[in-house]
């Protein structure tokens, strides 16, 4: 018997605890509690991967964000801390519910795929090293952002750690590592 939480019971937790009023960024991370680390570091990393990176200015916010958990999760706190502002910001139940609603059919395909696997790959130690691969990704999604789309490759990366990391399923994670390496070896090949 599986006992992690899946990624739309986690989505359906958020919607029900939440409703009628406004939901706040700090409603989020403590939703997704230890797990709260995957999904702040997916979510804009995501926004940055697709057509929305385009927008300039987008991926370096996007990239000094994930930058800012990354550190955290680096330095061991068990969950994101947000600055006052960024904790109080937030989206109406209603549009929260809709994007769910949306969101739902995904997610119900992506959970088929997660699992609990390679479990050498959650430990503190395997965490805190995808930390610093993250790190030093959105970083790098700054000056990419000067050529058009290329910041898309960094994100694509930190997309795939940021949901392994949530789903604590360590063979997404070994794949976003080799993403990583990939792109890495492709950079010093064009250099």
């Amino acid at each position: 018997m599986e006992s992690r939480i899946r990624l739309t019971e986690l989505l359906e937790t958020l919607d029900e605890a939440n409703g009628g009023k406004t939901v706040r960024l700090q409603d989020v991370v403590e939703t997704f509690r230890s797990r709260g680390f995957g999904p702040l570091i997916a979510l804009p990393a995501l926004i940055a991967l697709l057509p929305t990176g385009a927008i300039p200015g987008v991926p370096s916010l996007c990239g000094m964000f994930i930058a800012l958990v990354a550190v955290q999760q680096l330095c061991g706190r068990p969950s994101p801390w947000l600055p006052r502002r960024l904790r109080e910001r937030g989206v109406s139940h209603a549009k929260l519910h809709r994007a769910i609603e949306r969101a739902r059919p995904w997610t119900v395909r992506i959970d088929k795929l997660l699992a609990q696997r390679l479990t050498i790959l959650q430990q503190p130690a395997a965490y805190r090293f995808v930390a610093v691969i993250v790190m030093l990704l959105s970083l790098s999604m700054i000056p990419l952002e000067l050529l058009p789309f290329a910041a898309a490759m960094p994100a694509l990366a930190v997309t795939i750690l940021g949901l392994g990391m949530a789903a604590d399923d360590g063979l997404l994670l070994l794949i976003g590592l080799l993403v990583t390496l990939g792109m890495a070896l492709c950079g010093v090949w064009l250099w």
